[in-house]
């Protein structure tokens, strides 16, 4: 049986760093085959510095010729589906169909701050997104568009252009939850998950194969994807301690440590104990990874990279 394809990806996480077209020529050049990052409105109050997924990726586009871009994800429910859908288009065009679009509803902690400074109720987004899809879609390769529903109305739009892929770039659902994963196998291209360990990961690919099963679906070229926090290192002890500063101390909890949380959350460790989880991942059923190296700054985030493409990749690829 053929090894299965997987890509490499890696997204921008460098708080405070907005170097978009620097982060996307040392990608391109590693040999990466995605970039995404994510975004936020307002992420808490005080919040932290953030800034909006498509522009930056448009910024991506321009300053690269063949690595796809990736929305990490736009909160989709912060939008109305006519404007999204033009911006999506838009960065589809000026990326010559290099956009993969990947979409969630915000389902962290403190991030209700920017649901109530756009006046949209919180408790309304999984609903609204599932009516975005179904509008976008249309939008995407329909003309004279018309539209009556829960959240959202409106007669006789066009846009155009529309997205060089067809019928629309490639969506990717995030999130944790059972209706996110019902959204991923019934309305969308991929499945984008994120703080998940091996075994909730193979669980989750399942269920979306029951789901979409039970609807008549086929799921020939799905992107079976996964956000995955990372940190790299020759010193395994300070790959680890990385990751705790990072991830574990962030959801510690009082029944685990901050250390199991980075265990079972990341990829950590030298590239040999790399390999080890990524192969462990594609047994669960991942094919298309972006890795978010953790670090503080970009010269260690760029190290982390170089490593990562030089003695981690080349044991997926020929």
């Amino acid at each position: 049986m053929p090894a299965p394809e997987i890509t490499f990806g890696c997204n921008l996480g460098v708080e405070d760093y907005w170097d978009i077209p620097e982060f996307a020529r040392r990608a391109e050049e590693l040999g990466f085959d995605r970039i995404t990052t994510g975004e936020h409105i307002m992420d808490g109050n005080p919040p932290r510095p953030t800034v909006l997924t498509l522009p930056a990726m448009a910024a991506a586009a321009g300053a690269t010729r063949n690595i796809r871009i990736m929305t990490g994800i736009v909160i989709a429910p912060l939008y109305h589906p006519v404007l999204l859908a033009k911006m999506v288009a838009t960065v589809d065009r000026v990326s010559n169909g290099r956009l993969d679009f990947g979409i969630g509803i915000s389902g962290q902690r403190g991030t209700r701050v920017e649901f109530d400074a756009l006046e949209i109720p919180v408790n309304t987004r999984g609903r609204r997104t599932d009516e975005m899809l179904e509008v976008m879609k249309r939008l995407w390769s329909e003309e004279h568009v018309s539209h009556h529903g829960r959240f959202f109305n409106f007669d006789d739009v066009t846009l155009l252009p529309q997205p060089v892929q067809k019928p629309h770039p490639p969506i990717w659902i995030a999130g944790r939850s059972d209706p996110a994963m019902e959204r991923a196998a019934l309305r969308a291209d991929g499945w984008y998950p994120y703080l998940f360990t091996v075994r909730r990961l193979r669980a989750s690919n399942d269920a979306i194969k029951r789901i979409a099963g039970e609807s008549g679906r086929d799921l020939e070229g799905f992107h079976w994807g996964l956000n995955q926090p990372t940190s790299i290192s020759d010193d395994p002890a300070e790959a680890l301690a990385t990751a705790v500063s990072h991830v574990g101390q962030r959801y510690v909890t009082p029944e685990r440590s901050a250390e199991d949380i980075a265990q079972a959350l990341c990829v950590t460790g030298t590239p040999d104990q790399c390999i080890r989880a990524v192969e462990d991942r594609i047994d669960a059923g991942v094919r298309d990874f972006n890795f978010g190296f953790l670090s503080g700054t970009p010269q260690d985030l760029y190290r982390q990279m170089e490593m990562f493409a030089a003695r981690v990749m080349p044991a997926f690829r020929g």
